[in-house]
C-alpha cells in the first residue's frame, strides 16, 4: 500500500512539472528575423562590394565555355578556403559544391552558373574579355560573384544555420546540360529545396520578378538534311530540287503551331539555318535545315517533337527527296517550373527585403534554362533580378556582344540568396531534433 502511495505521489509530481521543449527553432527564427534586414546592408558595404565586384571582373576577363570552367571554379574554390568552407570537387568536370552549417537536414540548395559564350566581345572598357571569341554575355560572371557574397554573409552565421545551405557552382548552363551531369552526380542528393537567380535588364535595380508554375519553356535544337538530285539550274526537269523540297518543310512546320496546337498552349517552331548550294546556276544535291522547338508542358514536347519529323520526311519525300532528321538530346531542356509554396516563400522574404511593390510576376516567356532539371526533381524557384538603371542609359540584353552588368545590383543578389536559404531553413526544421545514426547523408 505504502508503494501504491509512493507512485501516486510521483506521478502527482510530474503531472506539475514543466515539460522542456527545444527552443533552439524558435530562438533561430528570432536570430535570423534580425538578421535578415542586415544581410542587404552587410552587402552594401564597400569592402564587400569591392570584393564581389572585384571576383566578377577577374571571371569576366577570363571567360570560359561550358565544361571548361577550370581557372573560374579554381578562383571559386580560392575564395571558399579563404572562408573555411568545406567543398566538393571536381562535380561535373567543373563544377563545386559547398557546405555551410550543421551538414545534417534539411538542406536548400543555392545555385550559380559559370560558364561564358562563344562569341567576342565588343564592350570596349578596362575589363574586356582578354580571350578571342569568348565572352560573359549572359551575366554568369555575376552570378558567381553573388553566390560567393552570399556565402561570406552565410560563413559569418553558420553556427545559427538549423540545416545546411548548399552552394551549386555549375558548369554548361549555355546548351552542355550542366544542370542534368551535376544531378546524376549527386550534387543534389539530400536537399529538399534550390533557388537560383538571373540578372535581368528587362526591370529596374532592386525589382524582383518571378512566378509560380512554368516560367521558361522546355527546349530543343534540329537539324534535317534533305537529299535530292543537283544539276544545272536552266534543266531543273533532270534534278530533283532540295532546295524546294527544304522551302516546303518550312512552310509546313509553320502550320504545327497554327493549325495543330491548342491556341492556349503555347508552342514555337523556329527555323533559323539553312545551308545548300553556292551557285547562282546550280541547283544543289542537298540542303540542311536547322531550328529550335519549344513548348510549356512535357505532352506538347513530345507530341512536337514526333510531329516535327513526321512533316519534314513526309513533305520531302512528296517532292521526291528523302530527308534525315537529328535531334540534339543534349541540348534538349525539360520546363523550368517554380514550386508554388517556394514562390510565396520568395514573396514574403524579397517583399520583407525591397517592399512588396517592388516584388512584380514575371510573364512565362519561351526561353529555355536548365535549372529546370533541377526543379524538375525537386522543388525549385527561378527568379529574375533587375539591374536597369535608365539614368546609366539602356542595357543590351543577354548573348550580345555589347552586353554588359550593372555591378550596383549585387548586394541585392547576394542578400536574396542568403535571407531565402536562412529563411528556409527557419521555417522547416528538421522532423527528428536527434536522428538516428547513419539515418540521413552528412555531406560534411
Amino acid at each position: 500500500m505504502a508503494f501504491l502511495k509512493l507512485i501516486f505521489l510521483i506521478f502527482i509530481l510530474h503531472s506539475f512539472m514543466p515539460i522542456p521543449i527545444s527552443s533552439t527553432p524558435s530562438l533561430n527564427k528570432e536570430v535570423f528575423a534580425q538578421i535578415r534586414p542586415d544581410f542587404l546592408d552587410f552587402a552594401k558595404k564597400p569592402e564587400i562590394m569591392d570584393w564581389m565586384v572585384g571576383i566578377r571582373r577577374k571571371i569576366h576577363e577570363n571567360p570560359e565555355l561550358g565544361y571548361e570552367e577550370f581557372e573560374t571554379s579554381k578562383l571559386i574554390r580560392a575564395e571558399l578556403d579563404l572562408m573555411g568552407i568545406p567543398y566538393k570537387y571536381p562535380v561535373a568536370v567543373t563544377g563545386v559544391v559547398g557546405y555551410i552549417g550543421t551538414g545534417k537536414p534539411p538542406f536548400v540548395a543555392l545555385r550559380a552558373d559559370m560558364d561564358a559564350l562563344a562569341m567576342e566581345e565588343l564592350v570596349e572598357w578596362e575589363h574586356k574579355s582578354k580571350v578571342p571569341g569568348k565572352m560573359h554575355a549572359c551575366g554568369h560572371d555575376a552570378h558567381v560573384a553573388m553566390l560567393l557574397g552570399a556565402a561570406k554573409m552565410l560563413q559569418e552565421h553558420r553556427n545559427d544555420l538549423q540545416g545546411t545551405i548548399v552552394l551549386i557552382f555549375q558548369p554548361a548552363e549555355e546548351g552542355g546540360g550542366g544542370a542534368k551531369k551535376m544531378l546524376d552526380a549527386g550534387a543534389l542528393d539530400n536537399v529538399d529545396a534550390i533557388f537560383a537567380l538571373h540578372v535581368s535588364t528587362k526591370f529596374p535595380i532592386g525589382v524582383l520578378a518571378s512566378r509560380p508554375g512554368p516560367i521558361l519553356a522546355a527546349t530543343s535544337f534540329f537539324e534535317a538534311v534533305i537529299n535530292g538530285k543537283g544539276g544545272h539550274a536552266a534543266l531543273p526537269q533532270h534534278t530533283v530540287d532540295p532546295i524546294l523540297a527544304a522551302s516546303n518543310v518550312i512552310v509546313s512546320l509553320q502550320h504545327l503551331v497554327s493549325r495543330e496546337a491548342d491556341p492556349l498552349d503555347s508552342q514555337v517552331v523556329s527555323i533559323g539555318k539553312f545551308q545548300g548550294g553556292g551557285a547562282f546556276n546550280v541547283i544543289p544535291d542537298s540542303v540542311t535545315i536547322g531550328g529550335t522547338f519549344r513548348t510549356f508542358s512535357k505532352e506538347s514536347f513530345v507530341q512536337l517533337k514526333q510531329r516535327i519529323e513526321e512533316v519534314i520526311t513526309k513533305q520531302a519525300s512528296v517532292q521526291r527527296c528523302n530527308a534525315k532528321v537529328i535531334f540534339h538530346e543534349n541540348s534538349s531542356y525539360p520546363v523550368c517550373f517554380n514550386n508554388k509554396e517556394l514562390h510565396e516563400h520568395f514573396r514574403k522574404v524579397a517583399g520583407e527585403m525591397l517592399g512588396v511593390q517592388n516584388v512584380v510576376e514575371a510573364m512565362a516567356n519561351m526561353g529555355g534554362e536548365d535549372f529546370a532539371f533541377f526543379s524538375e526533381v525537386i522543388p525549385g524557384l527561378f527568379f529574375f533580378l533587375g539591374m536597369k538603371n535608365e539614368t546609366q542609359g539602356p542595357l543590351q540584353s543577354g548573348h550580345s556582344p555589347y552586353y554588359t552588368v550593372n555591378e550596383d545590383v549585387f548586394p541585392y543578389g547576394a542578400a536574396l540568396h542568403a535571407s531565402l536559404a536562412t529563411t528556409y531553413l527557419s521555417e522547416n526544421p528538421p522532423k527528428h531534433t536527434s536522428p538516428p545514426e547513419g539515418s540521413f547523408h552528412d555531406e560534411l
